[in-house]
């Protein structure tokens, strides 16, 4: 079982890789919902996003001799950046299974990246499923993006950030999409203080997995569609360690629109100047739409990556 402790480790090590991200308040938000907004600007991490914390620690946890070897992941796009950035830093090999359809923006990043790059299938399922047959073809360590425990408590060390800096914190607003993040975040944040902070996930309607299997009580496997929040998108594997987190440190997991996504991402650029991907923008749009119960107390969203196309800028957030 992850504890605290992993969480408190894992931000150890990683510690020389990562940048403290900005904790900064919103003018905009807070007179929205009548409360304190902050946001948390992981989209300023380094590789554009949060998940260079857990792939770092993922690579840094294995044995020598297998992260020697090198390391195989499946990726929407942005764990994938994360893995590559941390084999570069490790001094390892890294290979990066991502679908056909992933982003462009990502896909160039990773064809930059230093890692070798596989482009497998319509979807992100058929891209973990064969990037787990190629793992084990080569002999190689398999990082996945939410089913590891180093992985998890490397995202979780985004609440002590949080926490050691507004430590008035009452609510954690946290993207949702294999549920690592917002397990390793809500670990961390009960471990710190059980009474008084809530943490609710966001994720697509495209792609609700995490919404179901909050409610049913077990994953449940669901039809994925296209999304703007393409980060988030896939279904769970079934022996997930995350299903069991988001259990205990979950209070909610809300769905928002594609249009509503596409607001999100408009309303970070025009009132808080930053480029957000749709991924990073389900907070925001949960917020927009109330669609979360939310406590009295200071809020904090995650905007959790910036690696987004500019074709997709010009159809959803320029032109819309």
């Amino acid at each position: 079982m992850l504890s605290l402790d992993d969480v408190r480790r894992a931000a150890e090590r990683i510690q020389p890789y990562v940048t403290r991200t900005p904790l900064e308040r919103s003018a905009t938000l807070s007179t929205l919902i009548g409360q304190d907004v902050w946001l948390k600007l992981e989209c300023f991490q380094r590789t554009g996003s949060f998940k260079l914390r857990g792939a770092l620690n993922a690579l840094q946890s294995l044995p020598e001799d297998q992260r020697r070897k090198g390391v195989v992941t499946a990726s929407a796009g942005n764990h994938g950046l994360g893995v590559a950035r941390a084999a570069a830093v490790l001094g390892t090999k890294a290979t990066v299974v991502v679908p056909e359809t992933a982003s462009q923006a990502k896909i160039d990043a990773l064809q930059h990246s230093g890692a070798e790059l596989q482009l497998h299938g319509a979807n992100y399922d058929a891209a973990e499923a064969a990037g787990r047959e190629l793992a084990r073809e080569r002999q190689l360590a398999f990082i996945s993006a939410y089913n590891d425990p180093d992985v998890v408590a490397g995202g979780g060390t985004i609440a002590l950030e949080i926490l050691d800096e507004l430590p008035t914190t009452r609510t954690l607003v946290v993207p949702a999409g294999g549920g690592g993040l917002i397990g390793g975040i809500g670990l961390a944040a009960h471990g710190l203080d059980a009474h008084n902070l809530t943490v609710c996930g966001v994720q697509s309607e495209a792609s609700p997995a995490l919404h179901a299997a909050k409610r049913a009580g077990r994953l449940v496997r669901v039809e994925i569609k296209d999304s703007l929040a393409d980060g988030l998108a896939g279904n769970v594997e079934p022996d997930s360690i995350t299903l069991d987190l988001i259990k205990n440190y979950v209070a909610d997991i809300v769905l928002v629109s594609e249009a509503d996504i596409a607001r999100g991402m408009k309303f970070a650029l025009e009132h808080e100047h930053v480029l957000i991907e749709g991924s990073a923008a389900v907070g925001i749009a949960a917020l927009q739409t109330h669609a979360l119960e939310l406590p009295r107390g200071p809020v904090v969203v995650v905007l959790t990556g910036r690696n987004v196309a500019a074709s997709v800028l010009r159809q959803y957030v320029f032109d819309s």
